[in-house]
């Protein structure tokens, strides 16, 4: 059996229109067109209060299939929500920083124009790696020949670049 596209899947669990209070934004793999039959749906949502954000999921969500819901104690202490649903997983981050501020955005936008910039060959050799089992920024680092020990901050770092940076850093590796 086959999964229905993402969008079919947030259109059926109404997702987007439930949290549009939090200013959700669709993101990861699936939007890139990088996924993997495993691949869940990340969605980024502005947070500011958090008990507010978590009783709306719960509301929401709670008696889907393999729902839970934490918080970080990590970077902007996020509430993470996980749950099964439209024959997907979903995982759902509400922070206290809009969403254009929060890291997962930005790392986002980054591969969306690096694949952008990249093209069919970028994309290609990034899905390979990803096949292969490596997680999504490992797999574009590698991609890009950048040996970093942290591929997350590498590439969070590069949401600054220009387009002129990252064609040439691309042209630079053959891509």
């Amino acid at each position: 059996m086959t999964r229905p596209p993402f969008t079919d899947a947030l259109s059926r669990i109404k997702l987007l229109e439930i949290l549009a209070p939090f200013d959700p934004h669709v993101a990861g793999t699936p939007p890139l067109g990088i996924d993997l039959p495993t691949s869940d749906i990340d969605v980024l949502c502005y947070a500011p209060d958090p008990h507010v954000f978590t009783r709306a999921v719960w509301d929401a969500y709670s008696t889907c299939d393999e729902f839970s819901v934490r918080q970080w104690t990590g970077r902007e202490n996020p509430i993470i929500a996980s749950f099964a649903a439209a024959d997907w997983t979903f995982e759902l981050f509400g922070q206290p920083l809009p969403v254009p501020e929060q890291h997962g955005w930005k790392h986002f936008q980054v591969e969306h124009r690096l694949l952008r910039i990249g093209g069919s060959r970028f994309h290609a050799a990034v899905m390979q790696l990803r096949a292969d089992g490596m997680k999504t920024e490992p797999a574009f680092a590698a991609t890009l020949g950048i040996e970093a020990s942290n591929p997350y901050e590498t590439l969070f770092e590069m949401a600054g670049w220009s387009d002129e940076a990252l064609a040439a850093l691309l042209r630079e590796r053959g891509f």
